[in-house]
């Protein structure tokens, strides 16, 4: 049976975002495809997706892989729209990140074609980052769309993340330019640190991140020195404005809140007094990077209205983290 507003894909469907989106997308009466990992053996745990509400007469997962591009081909087939949402992410460092970059646009590339051959994609949202703008040097305190992130400056600061935000800028790069030649409706949203809460079996990486003060990773700290974020079902909101809105083009950014590690760890100790936060006197000397704040005015002029803020985001994340085990 078809949604009222058609069938719909989702790239990615087991990640931390993919998940929250296919869960509103549900709720909006859209029909989604959505593609995960091959699993011949079918041990991967999908009952998060196939237990949401509306799922069962509304979801049909395929497999597909960004090492195989035409996989996408029988998910997209029959969509209205895509939202490209999977992407190879490797803080490891087991591939070179030409490897993961390669990956990522061709993968990217074969799954902007199959929606051109579809005839049936009005247009693609594709999830980009805020590490494909941030990272340039120009000294900035506070970036918007305008602004790119630089390959030699990434490869100067030598991070662990390094090859993803280089992937991230340059399959967003790359995906712009493929629409433009080949006249595919396409607009790229670009949220800072997703946070709140998470129905996906894994424990993302970005609430992760946001939750170092409050898990004790000191090693997370220097992330945090200047961190934007925004809650996950604001971007999962998101998504679908920009599909749904006919005047959306381009790149947009979606954050809405930035806070130093100073006042996220005023703002940990008053609200969370059972977990041992360090005080703020405490992390004047943590080296990092400190990361410049992004504009969401293109997203808001546009008429997108943010509804969550710290409180949320935070309250959210420490739920799942319970219900799951990680607190």
């Amino acid at each position: 049976m078809d949604g009222d507003k058609g069938k719909v894909c989702v790239t990615g469907g087991t990640g931390f975002l993919a998940s929250s989106l296919i869960m509103r997308l549900l709720e909006h009466d859209y029909s989604v495809h959505t593609t995960i990992r091959p699993d011949p053996e079918r041990k991967r745990d999908v009952s998060f997706l196939t237990s949401l509400p509306g799922a069962s007469e509304k979801l049909q997962i395929f497999q597909a892989d960004l090492s195989d591009p035409d996989s996408f081909d029988e998910a997209i087939k029959g969509c209205v729209g895509v939202f490209h949402v999977a992407t190879p992410v490797d803080f490891e460092n087991k591939e070179p990140e030409e490897v993961v970059t390669r990956r990522a646009i061709d993968g990217t590339l074969g799954i902007l074609k199959a929606c051109l051959n579809s005839k049936t994609v009005k247009r693609v949202v594709y999830t980009s980052s805020a590490s494909a703008v941030v990272f340039n040097g120009s000294g900035v305190d506070i970036m918007d769309e305008t602004f790119w992130t630089d390959v030699d400056y990434v490869k100067a600061l030598k991070s662990f993340a390094g090859p993803y935000f280089i992937s991230k800028a340059l399959t967003e790069k790359r995906a712009l330019e493929f629409s433009e030649e080949h006249g595919l409706d396409l607009v790229t949203i670009i949220p800072s640190f997703i946070h709140g809460p998470f129905i996906c079996s894994k424990f993302p990486g970005s609430v992760h991140t946001s939750l170092a003060m409050v898990l004790g990773e000191q090693q997370q700290y220097g992330t945090l020195l200047n961190i934007s974020m925004v809650h996950v079902d604001d971007v999962a909101r998101a998504h679908i404005f920009l599909f749904e809105h006919p005047d959306a083009e381009g790149r947009y950014i979606c954050s809405s809140e930035t806070i130093t590690i100073e006042d996220m760890s005023k703002f940990l100790s008053a609200k969370y007094p059972e977990f041992p936060i360090p005080t703020s006197e405490s992390l004047k000397d943590i080296i990092g990077y400190r990361i410049p704040g992004i504009s969401s005015k293109k997203l808001l002029n546009l008429g997108f209205k943010f509804t969550y803020g710290l409180d949320e985001m935070f309250d959210g994340a420490i739920q799942s983290c319970k219900e799951k085990g990680y607190l």
